[in-house]
C-alpha cells in the first residue's frame, strides 16, 4: 500500500466516523471526498476493499458501506471448542466475548479472524457473518479410507469436522496413515473442507516424535529461509561504542534458568543514602533487525519463540538469538538501557532511556542466586564475593517494588508451572513443579518496573505504541463462581471485581490458596497486544508494554524501534502514520501467535505426562481434586505434577450426582462427597497416548 492509499483510506475512515451517521454508497462517499464519479470506483478500490479487509469497514448486501462498531458487529479471534461451539475474542478492549453456537459458526476454524454480529446483548451470544482471516493452512491427522471416500480425522479436537480428500490427491496414504494435509477449500455451511495430502508422519512411538508432530500440527517453522539467514550471517559482529553511554565497567549480571540461551536482559544496582538506581539493560536487537527486512518479516510472522522441554523454535535466527543479541558474559553487547531511581519506599523518581554497550560480569543462575541470598550457601557466597553488595541491595529493592505492587492491588498468583525432566534418549523422568523463588521475583519485578517505565514514556508524549493489556473479569462469571466459594467456607458480600479481590484476600496463606488461585485465574481473560491502553488488571497497572524481551518477543521489538525512534527524534508525520497503520496490524496478529505457542507447548507437556504415566497401568497412588465437572473428577496426583480424570463410571461404589450449590459430587446412597481439595486414593485405569488423558477408577 502506497502513502497515497493510506492517506486515501484514513480520509474513508475519517468520513465514515465523524460525517455521517448510517452506511453510505460509494456515489456518496465520492462526493464527500471530492472525487468524481467517474473516477470514484477506480481511486476507493483499494482503501475500501483495505478497510474491509481489515474488519473497520462492513459492505452490507446492498452495496452500502458502514463502521463494522457502528452495525452491532463486533471483529475478533474466533476460539473453537471440540463440540462444535465457540467464542470469539473482540479486537476491541473492554467488551465481552460472544458465544457462538455450533450451528453458526459459518465453518470458522479455531485462530480465523471474523466479524459476528451480536444477537442477544443479555447472553452475549450473536453468529459469525464474515470470516476476514483463516489462521490454518494444515491439519495433522489419521487418514480413513470408507468404500471410494477418503477423508483426514484431525488430531486437533478443536476441529469438528472431517476433511475429505480426493482419492488422486491421497499421495499414497493408507487408511490408519498419520498424515499432513493442506487445506484446499475451507469449510462452509453447506458442505466439508477439503484438502491434500502433503506427507505421512511416522507412527509416534517415542516421545520425541510429539514434538515434531507439533511442530507440524501447529505449522511452527524449525528452520529459516535462506533470504533470512543470509540476512543474520551478513551481520557485523563488530560492536563500537559510538553514540552509546558506556555501561561496560558497570558491575551487571543477567540471571536467567541453567537452560536458558537467549539472555535478553541484564541488571545493575546501586544503592544510596536516599534510595536505588536500577539499570535494566535490555538486547538492542532492533539495531540488528530492522524495519521491513527479511529478518523483521519472518520475525512478525512468527510473533514469538516457542518453548519445548529441552527445544526451542526461535523467532529470530541463532546467530543472533545466542550470540550477537545474547548479552553473554565478558563479552561486549549493544543494548537499550532503562535508568531508574527510586527513592527508600521502592517508588519511581525518575527515569532515563538510551542506548548502551555493556560487558556482563557473570552469567548467573536463579538457582545460584537463591543459594546466595536465601541458602546462604558459603562457596556460593565465596565465589562471588565481589557480587555480594549488589544481591542484597536487589533483594532489598525487589521486597519494596513487590510490597508496592500488591499495596495498590496487584494480583499475586503463584501458580505452579510444570518441569519436564529428560533422560538421554529424550524420555521424561519426572515432570514436577518448577522452582520459583526469590531470584525469579527480583528479575520478575525489575521488568515490571522497566515495562512501566517505558510504557508511561511512550504514553506520556502521545507517541503510537503497542501495550500489554489485561481486562477486568466479568462480574458475571465471579459471581458464578460463588458456589465454589461457599464449599470452601468463604463468604463474600461484595460483587463483581471487588469481590475476586476480597476472595484472594481472605485465602492467603491457606491451604485451599492455590487451588482457588487456579479457579480464579480461569475466570480472568488472557493477557493481549492493543494499540489502546486500557491498564493491566493483573498488574494492577494503569499503563504496562512488553520491552524487555526483544530476541523472543516480537512486540517487544517494535517497542524498541519506538522508543529508539523517539529518543533520537526520527519521529517524523510519515513515520507516525506508518506507525498507526503497521501497530494495528501487528497487536493482534502477535496476541493471536502467542496462543497459538502456548497452545503447542501444553500439547506437548500433556504429551509428556501421559508417556510418563504410561507404563504405570494398574498403579495406584494418592491424589487431590482439583476440578470438579457434572461427569467426573479432575484429580491432581500428589506423587507427581500430573492430572487424570476420574469419570463417574469408574466410581464404583455409589451413584454420585453434581450439587452445584455445595460445588461437590455427592453419593446418593452413601452421601459420601467430593469437593475441591479432598484427598483421595486412585488407580491409574487406562492412559491414552492419543487422546492426551490418564483414565483413573477408585481403589
Amino acid at each position: 500500500m502506497t502513502p497515497n492509499d493510506i492517506k486515501d483510506k484514513e480520509s474513508v475512515l475519517t468520513f465514515l466516523k465523524t460525517k455521517t451517521s448510517r452506511p453510505v454508497s460509494l456515489r456518496e462517499i465520492a462526493t464527500a471526498l471530492g472525487i468524481p464519479q467517474k473516477e470514484a470506483r477506480q481511486l476507493l478500490k483499494i482503501p475500501l476493499k483495505s478497510l474491509i479487509d481489515s474488519g473497520e469497514v462492513y459492505e452490507t448486501r446492498a452495496g452500502l458501506y458502514g463502521l463494522t462498531d457502528k452495525m452491532n458487529l463486533v471483529t475478533g479471534f474466533f476460539e473453537a471448542h471440540k463440540d462444535g461451539y465457540g467464542f470469539v475474542i473482540p479486537d476491541k478492549s473492554g467488551e465481552r466475548d460472544i458465544f457462538i453456537p455450533p450451528r453458526k459458526t459459518l465453518g470458522a476454524m479455531s485462530g480465523d479472524r471474523v466479524i459476528a454480529r451480536i444477537e442477544s446483548t443479555v447472553r452475549k451470544e450473536g453468529s459469525i457473518i464474515k470470516i476476514l482471516e483463516r489462521s490454518q493452512k494444515k491439519v495433522v491427522g489419521k487418514f480413513h479410507v470408507e468404500r471410494a471416500s477418503c477423508y483426514v480425522k484431525p488430531k486437533n479436537k478443536k476441529i469438528p469436522f472431517d476433511i475429505y480428500i480426493n482419492p488422486k490427491d491421497r499421495n499414497g496414504a493408507k487408511n490408519g496413515d498419520m498424515i499432513v494435509a493442506e487445506l484446499t477449500s475451507y469449510p462452509s455451511v453447506s458442505r466439508p473442507p477439503e484438502g491434500r495430502v502433503l506427507k505421512i508422519v511416522p507412527e509416534v512411538d517415542e516421545p520425541s516424535l510429539e514434538v515434531e508432530t507439533t511442530i507440524e500440527e501447529y505449522s511452527l517453522s524449525p528452520k529459516f529461509p535462506a533470504i533470512v539467514m543470509q540476512e543474520a550471517h551478513s551481520l557485523s559482529d563488530k560492536i563500537s561504542p559510538h553514540g552509546r553511554v558506556d555501561h561496560r565497567k558497570s558491575l551487571t549480571v543477567t540471571i536467567d534458568g541453567e537452560m536458558a540461551k537467549d539472555f535478553d536482559d541484564a541488571v545493575s544496582i546501586n544503592k544510596t543514602r536516599n534510595g536505588f538506581t536500577l539499570w535494566v539493560h535490555i538486547a538492542d536487537a532492533s539495531h540488528y533487525v530492522t524495519w521491513e527486512s527479511a529478518l523483521d518479516l519472518e520475525a512478525r510472522q512468527r510473533g514469538t519463540s516457542v518453548y519445548f522441554p529441552h527445544r526451542v523454535i526461535p523467532m529470530l535466527p541463532k546467530e543472533l538469538s545466542n550470540n550477537l543479541c545474547s548479552l553473554i558474559p565478558r563479552a561486549d553487547r549493544l543494548t537499550v538501557t532503562i535508568e531508574i531511581h527510586f527513592d527508600k519506599n521502592g517508588h519511581m523518581i525518575e527515569k532515563n532511556f538510551y542506548p548502551s554497550i555493556i560487558n556482563s560480569n557473570e552469567r548467573m543462575t536463579y538457582t545460584s542466586v537463591r543459594k546466595i541470598l536465601v541458602d546462604n550457601d558459603p562457596d556460593e557466597r565465596y565465589k562471588y564475593t565481589y557480587l555480594l553488595d549488589d544481591f542484597e541491595a536487589m533483594e532489598e529493592l525487589c521486597g519494596l517494588l513487590r510490597q508496592q505492587r500488591l499495596k495498590r492491588g496487584s494480583l499475586d498468583f503463584d501458580l505452579p508451572e510444570p518441569e519436564v525432566l529428560l533422560d538421554i534418549q529424550g524420555r521424561p523422568e519426572a515432570i514436577i513443579r518448577a522452582e520459583r523463588n526469590l531470584a525469579h521475583m527480583i528479575i520478575e519485578e525489575f521488568m515490571i518496573a522497566a515495562n512501566e517505565a517505558v510504557a508511561s514514556y511512550l504514553e506520556e508524549s502521545g507517541i503510537p505504541s503497542i501495550y500489554r493489556v489485561h481486562e477486568k473479569p466479568d462480574g458475571a462469571k465471579i459471581d458464578e463462581l460463588k458456589p465454589i466459594f461457599k464449599a470452601f467456607g468463604l463468604q463474600t458480600k461484595k460483587t463483581g471485581v471487588s469481590g475476586f479481590r476480597s476472595i484472594l484476600k481472605e485465602v492467603k496463606g491457606k491451604p485451599e490458596e492455590s487451588l482457588l488461585n487456579i479457579v480464579l485465574l480461569r475466570s480472568l481473560k488472557q493477557a493481549k497486544y492493543s494499540t489502546e491502553n486500557t491498564g493491566h488488571f493483573g498488574l494492577a497497572s494503569r499503563c504496562y508494554t512488553h520491552f524487555t524481551s526483544p530476541i523472543r518477543r516480537y512486540p517487544d521489538l517494535v517497542v524498541h524501534r519506538i522508543l529508539k525512534d523517539s529518543l533520537g527524534n526520527k519521529l517524523n508525520d510519515k513515520k507516525i502514520q506508518y506507525l498507526k497503520k503497521i501497530l494495528h496490524e501487528i497487536a493482534p496478529h502477535s496476541s493471536r501467535r502467542e496462543r497459538l505457542a502456548d497452545e503447542a507447548e501444553r500439547e506437548v507437556i500433556n504429551a509428556m505426562r501421559v508417556w510418563f504415566m504410561k507404563d504405570k497401568v494398574g498403579e495406584e497412588y494418592k491424589g487431590f481434586v482439583s476440578n470438579i465437572a457434572p461427569y467426573g473428577l479432575k484429580i491432581q496426583f500428589m506423587d507427581f505434577f500430573i492430572e487424570g480424570f476420574l469419570h463417574v463410571s469408574y466410581m464404583h461404589d455409589d451413584y454420585y450426582w453434581f450439587n452445584e450449590q455445595r460445588y461437590c459430587l455427592t453419593g446418593r446412597r452413601t452421601g459420601k462427597t467430593f469437593s475441591i481439595g479432598k484427598e483421595i486414593r486412585v488407580r491409574i485405569e487406562r492412559v491414552d497416548i492419543e487422546g492426551r488423558e490418564v483414565v483413573l477408577a477408585m481403589t
